[in-house]
């Protein structure tokens, strides 16, 4: 499949780093802190490409996330698809620290993509808080976030 064209446009201007089954965990664990995307797609795939023009339409809005973006083809890396129980593409999962912390489903434009990046930032801040509390002696009672 490596010599059927892509539009990288999208992954050059955002610096988004390519992910094989191979590559992922060590991938993300340099996000270190960062909360890290990771956009799945696939060749053909209509809908991957509008998301992709869609971010490049608005630059200063996508950069402002500051997240750190990952790109897969799972067409190419099926395993990846397997391992995410995906059913659909474009598809951007959201790791801290190489935890999941949920999903997006499609390209719904960007406020809800950006709510999408809050409420991974609010797990973040949740399980810090209840981490800080914990260290503290403190019981909250709360379950990790999954």
């Amino acid at each position: 499949m490596a010599n059927i064209p892509v539009d990288a446009t999208a992954f050059s201007a955002f610096d988004v780093q390519e992910l094989s089954a191979e590559s992922f965990d060590a991938g993300l664990a340099e996000a270190g802190d960062q909360l890290a995307v990771v956009f799945f797609w696939g060749l053909d795939c209509f809908n991957c490409e509008i998301a992709k023009k869609a971010m490049l339409a608005q630059p200063d809005a996508i950069r402002a996330l500051g997240l750190r973006w990952f790109h897969s083809n799972v067409y190419e890396h099926r395993e990846l698809g397997r391992r995410f129980m995906l059913h659909g593409v474009p598809t951007w999962f959201f790791f801290h620290r190489g935890k999941r912390l949920g999903r997006a489903t499609g390209w719904h434009g960007l406020a809800q993509f950006e709510a999408a990046v809050a409420a991974a930032r609010e797990k973040i801040r949740s399980a810090d808080a209840a981490g800080g509390a914990q260290a503290d002696g403190a019981n909250t009672g709360k379950s990790s976030v999954d």
